[in-house]
């Protein structure tokens, strides 16, 4: 006769806020009936700090912007043995589909995290979820116009992302280096497959996400995103590692920059320029340290 295992941990829900307190509503309304949720205010803003009140959720005003590192982090300070469900305020997820994940995570037990199938609220597309993990040859792949090619499923995006407890207390917390946001969630991936541990899209759960739901400007995105982009080849392959991944992206953009028309040759264009800069020089420009708390946070657009 067979025996069931020990019952799965409890889970907590945690939402890093800036702003956009309409959306945090409709986030917090999906939740309800499911766990606990925290709200980490990371704009001190007294509209969101209402919604939270009103949807009964705990809320931690850190009194500067943390990034979304570091409001992951102290979101999740307090939760003991519980796992833990990363929510964007630009997602919804219900109870239904919490229990799935849940069930998905503690199918194996060594995964680490499990994301749900995301669909945009307006279009009912369905978005990208598993990606490969950046590397310098996967940019000259990209460079070449092959990026078709890299369908890998090394990590998830962390929009929707139910992470386990035993795994947060092996690979640790989120790396706040990645400020304000960006990456943050494919480095902690990296660490926990370095240690055995696996990810699993669950198609049978389903989210929904806006994508960059918090708004802003979109340049700042774009910068902050590559910013994250070279923390991470920095950390995990090296000065050297960031240079051929440099290079390969203004190999990519320039002929791009000169052939294509429209938007396309902007976005080129673009991104030739802050590579030639280095998008971490261009953010120090855009923004004042962590502890000032003045940045602008946009949510992930992916």
């Amino acid at each position: 006769m067979s025996r069931a295992g020990p019952p799965a941990p409890p889970v907590v829900a945690v939402v890093v806020a800036y702003g956009a307190a309409a959306l945090l509503d409709e986030c917090l309304a999906s939740l309800s009936g499911g766990p606990p949720v925290v709200v980490v205010d990371n704009s001190c803003d007294a509209e969101v700090r209402s919604v939270a009140t009103r949807h009964g959720a705990n809320y931690v005003d850190p009194g500067a912007n943390l990034g979304f590192a570091g409001g992951v982090n102290a979101g999740m300070s307090g939760r003991s043995d519980a796992d833990v469900l990363l929510v964007n305020p630009d997602a919804t997820i219900t109870p239904d589909d919490i229990a799935i994940l849940r069930r998905c995570l503690h199918a194996d037990e060594r995964l680490a995290c499990v994301a749900p199938t995301q669909v945009s609220p307006a279009t009912g597309a369905t978005d990208r979820v598993a990606w490969p993990f950046p590397t310098p040859m996967g940019a000259w792949v990209e460079a070449v116009g092959l990026g078709r090619l890299r369908r890998r499923a090394d990590f998830l995006i962390g929009s929707v992302l139910l992470l386990r407890s035993t795994a947060l207390d092996e690979v640790g917390a989120f790396d706040e280096q990645f400020f304000p946001l960006y990456a943050e969630e494919t480095d902690w991936q990296r660490r926990a497959r370095q240690l055995g541990w696996s990810v699993r899209l669950c198609g049978e759960a389903t989210a929904t996400h806006v994508g960059a739901g918090t708004g802003g400007d979109p340049r700042r995105r774009e910068v902050y995103f590559h910013a994250g982009q070279e923390r991470y080849i920095r950390k995990h392959h090296g000065r050297g590692g960031w240079a051929l991944y440099r290079a390969a992206v203004l190999a990519g953009a320039l002929p791009r920059t000169l052939l294509l028309r429209g938007d396309r040759r902007q976005l080129a264009a673009g991104r030739l320029r802050l590579y030639g800069h280095g998008p971490t020089r261009v953010q120090e420009r855009l923004s004042p340290t962590p502890a000032s708390g003045q940045v602008s946070m946009e949510q992930d657009p992916r």
